[in-house]
């Protein structure tokens, strides 16, 4: 599979590419929302195996990843390798599943917001830039409000489980990044992804179905599984794409900045969600750390495969989970 040229224009933006990120970020936010309301059915662990499965069979359909692959991939010789694909899966499972359970108990912007601090940090690790350091503190500030809140009253309606829930996310999905960085460099094409994918179904799968039994199999729960699924994984896998054939990394990084904003206003749109002042200013904190630091030098914060140097169609974030 061939590697999409990322086009390198004097501002970094096509306007297609804006829209494109938008659309990616508003399907996979309404996903997140949606899958709140399937939560509120089957919990986490049914909602996160019903999009697991479905995200997984599409994506081995789409893929086509070659036996010969796959057979080098299980040989014995290649141990670390499959080491590292299972550990992405894992990763992968991990962030999704703490990010359902963060949003059956806090509003959806406010686990978006608190999960970012995850590849904003993957983002400054290492810089000496001073510039950075004050990405860092906003991001810091805007979450330790979000926490200080909920562990002092200041925000009755959070859940301090649910804000740790969020930020087991965000550790979970600094670790998919980096994962997703090592599996590109180890396996061709889509291939590792794939693997992983399967390998995170595989895992949530029995946890769904002790938790959920029966009731995944209504046919109303499949129907809102398959598109939240679809929602939140094969609109916005589509719309990265397309987006990081037209935008620089940078510029694709600063759009994306804009995901807890998205995942606020389809919260209130979609769930009736309000947030408080405070919430609002602790999110705008963290999204200016993001926008601060894709802006002016640090590489995309969002653990985009440009950004982190792998291949594009490798393992587009929006497959991780992410972004919502």
């Amino acid at each position: 599979m061939r590697t999409p040229t990322l086009p390198h224009s004097s501002s970094g933006f096509r306007s297609p590419a804006a829209a494109l990120v938008l659309m990616g970020s508003i399907s996979g936010q309404s996903g997140a929302a949606l899958a709140t309301k399937l939560i509120a059915q089957v919990g986490p662990a049914g909602t996160l195996t019903l999009r697991l499965v479905f995200a997984a069979a599409a994506l081995v359909a789409a893929a086509h990843p070659r036996r010969q692959e796959l057979r080098r991939l299980l040989h014995p010789v290649n141990r670390s390798d499959l080491a590292v694909v299972c550990a992405f899966g894992l990763a992968l499972a991990g962030m999704n599943f703490s990010f359902y359970e963060s949003i059956e108990r806090i509003p959806l912007g406010v686990a978006v917001t608190v999960e970012f601090v995850g590849p904003l940090t993957i983002a400054l690790a290492g810089s000496r830039r001073w510039a950075d350091g004050l990405w860092a503190v906003l991001a810091a500030t805007g979450t330790l409000l979000l926490a200080a809140g909920s562990l002092f009253g200041t925000l009755r309606h959070l859940d301090i489980a649910g804000v740790g829930f969020a930020a087991l996310a965000g550790s979970c999905w600094a670790a998919y990044i980096l994962l997703n960085k090592e599996t590109g460099k180890r396996i061709e094409g889509t291939t590792g992804l794939a693997v992983a994918m399967t390998i995170g179904a595989v895992v949530v799968v029995p946890v769904g179905i002790v938790r959920t039994g029966a009731a995944l199999l209504r046919p109303a729960v499949l129907g809102v599984g398959a598109a939240v699924a679809l929602l939140s994984s094969a609109i916005p896998y589509s719309c990265e794409l397309a987006a990081l054939r037209r935008a620089t990394p940078r510029a694709f990084g600063i759009l994306v900045s804009i995901s807890p904003v998205v995942a606020a206003l389809a919260g209130f749109a979609i769930l009736g969600q309000r947030l408080s002042a405070l919430e609002i200013g602790a999110l705008l904190l963290v999204v200016a750390a993001n926008l601060g630091s894709s802006w002016l030098g640090t590489p995309a914060a969002l653990g985009t495969p440009a950004a982190l140097g792998t291949s594009v169609p490798a393992a587009p974030v929006a497959l991780g989970e992410e972004p919502r």
